[in-house]
């Protein structure tokens, strides 16, 4: 998988850490406990989004910004 500049790119931004996200879901037979760092990394990528293109961009493998902020609160992930 590319970097984050690499996955802003993309077309719809992030949208690879999103599949990296289900492809980890349908290995693990659905355990979110398996797949924390693939969830971490599209959270970074999706705030990235939002710090460049700004709070009222959409992409739809983000959550929105404000629930983008709670989630990486709940996990630490907090910039």
């Amino acid at each position: 998988m590319g970097g984050i500049r690499e996955d802003l790119a993309y077309d719809p931004p992030c949208h690879p850490r999103a599949c990296a996200i289900q492809a980890c879901l349908t290995k693990n037979s659905y355990q979110e406990e398996k797949c924390q760092s693939q969830i971490n990394a599209l959270y970074e990528c999706c705030n990235s989004f939002y710090k460049e293109q700004g709070e009222e961009a959409k992409t739809p493998s983000c959550p929105k910004p404000s629930l983008l902020r709670l989630r990486m609160k709940q996990r630490g992930q907090e910039s």
